[in-house]
């Protein structure tokens, strides 16, 4: 098994991460569309059977070489970590007000250093957590969260955002050897084979509109997927991961082009401080990160 040295360029992660952030937010703007007539297991299994079908022309033309693995089991694990965050994920957004989904989904970087320092080994100092506290605050400024933070529905939101954050760090243990591209693809299949078996009871008719949304969805989550793995093969999760709080600034600005909603001050607060967590991540200075030994 050929080695890939796990790199360290926090600000070419950086920019990557933001791209993958604004790509996540155009996905949850339609989700928040399609979700009104479509149910969480149909949604769930687009968003992943198109990412599936988008490796087919390359599969076509040069054959299954490029994906060939010696560490199947773990792509399975991080696929559970990543599916199982998806459906807590979007369960959230169904029974919650929406801004306590996503506060709950982009917490996950809080526990991203906490689980790379345990799992990968890593770096974590005081100045990462002042600076995942930050990021954390402003999304909680921004978001404005309402007393539906404490009902017991809310649980499917912190298992979004613990399982969400053990999947970034898995992606960068898989990094040691793995592609961004093959990590898509293991991710892409297993969760469309896996999602699929609960459209056997779950499965409802599509008008065009609605197929046409969930395709859309599909395709741009795995583009921001295969974005985002570049990011963390880049530079490590605890240094960057605090950039998928932007996914909040950007969903701001859609939610204010397309129905309305204009910020108030406490959203342009907390969007300060997202971005002062920004700035503290990628100043930080670049180091090789102990690889340790994977968790996964």
């Amino acid at each position: 098994m050929v080695d890939l040295v796990r790199q360290d360029q926090p600000r070419r992660g950086a920019l990557l991460l933001a791209i993958s952030a604004l790509l996540f937010a155009i996905m949850g703007v339609l989700i928040r569309e399609v979700s009104t007539g479509v149910n969480n297991e149909t949604v769930v299994f687009f968003r992943n059977f198109v990412g599936a079908l988008m490796f087919m022309p390359l599969i076509l033309l040069k054959g299954f070489a490029p994906f060939r693995t010696e560490r199947l089991g773990n792509h399975f694990l991080r696929t559970l970590y990543g599916l199982a965050a998806m459906y807590c994920f979007f369960y959230a957004i169904a029974h919650l007000p929406l801004a306590d989904a996503m506060v709950f989904t982009y917490a996950a970087p809080v526990f991203t250093p906490l689980l790379a320092w345990w799992w990968l080994r890593e770096t974590l100092n005081g100045r990462i957590m002042f600076m995942v506290l930050i990021g954390f605050a402003g999304v909680l400024l921004v978001a404005k969260p309402t007393g539906a933070l404490f009902d017991p529905k809310g649980l499917a939101g912190v298992a979004a955002s613990l399982l969400a954050a053990c999947a970034f760090v898995s992606v960068r243990a898989l990094s040691s050897t793995e592609p961004a591209s093959r990590i898509v693809f293991y991710f892409s299949s297993f969760s469309a084979l896996l999602s699929a078996i609960p459209l056997l009871w779950a499965w409802q008719p599509l008008t065009g509109k609605q197929l046409g949304m969930l395709l859309a969805i599909g395709l741009i989550a795995t583009v921001s997927q295969l974005v985002m793995s570049k990011a963390y093969v880049l530079a490590p999760p605890g240094k960057i991961g605090p950039l998928s709080y932007l996914a909040i600034v950007f969903s701001g600005i859609f939610a204010w082009i397309l129905w309305g909603e204009v910020p108030g001050l406490s959203s342009w607060i907390g969007a300060g401080l997202i971005f002062a967590s920004t700035l503290i991540s990628i100043s930080l200075p670049g180091r090789q990160a102990k690889a340790g030994k994977s968790g996964v």
